[in-house]
């Protein structure tokens, strides 16, 4: 079980890191809307894993702006340092989260079966 501290910190962490990579990095190759859905950082706040899904209709153009995330991580901690009040800041993990296109091919799967809603009582034996 998480405690409440741990909780709030990675609340903040995500809206902070979402914050700095949109509006502080300037990286061009970040041209696809991404969301950052989890921060997961460790108890000693020495590392942290960032959750990142990138919705781009376009496969290359989403593993760029990826590529730009991860290595815009060594800046995005900087800009960190700058706002947050700790002690430690964390190094950043990013990690792209695929959760959304794996429901989509579930959901694309479970579309074309079939099934009979008129059951018999031979079929249920």
């Amino acid at each position: 079980m998480r405690g409440k501290r741990e909780q709030r910190l990675n609340s903040e962490f995500q809206k902070e890191i979402y914050d700095i990579l949109k509006n502080k990095i300037k990286n061009p190759n970040i041209t696809e809307m991404f969301s950052i859905l989890e921060v997961d950082v460790t108890n000693d706040l020495k590392y942290a894993k960032v959750y990142v899904s990138i919705f781009s209709t376009n496969g290359e153009r989403g593993a760029k702006t990826f590529n730009a995330i991860k290595e815009s991580a060594k800046a995005v901690r900087s800009e960190l340092a700058k706002i947050m009040r700790i002690r430690t800041v964390p190094e950043l993990t990013f990690i792209l989260d695929t959760s959304a296109d794996y429901g989509n091919k579930i959901e694309k799967i479970l579309s074309t079966l079939t099934y009979n809603t008129e059951a018999t009582d031979d079929d249920l034996d």
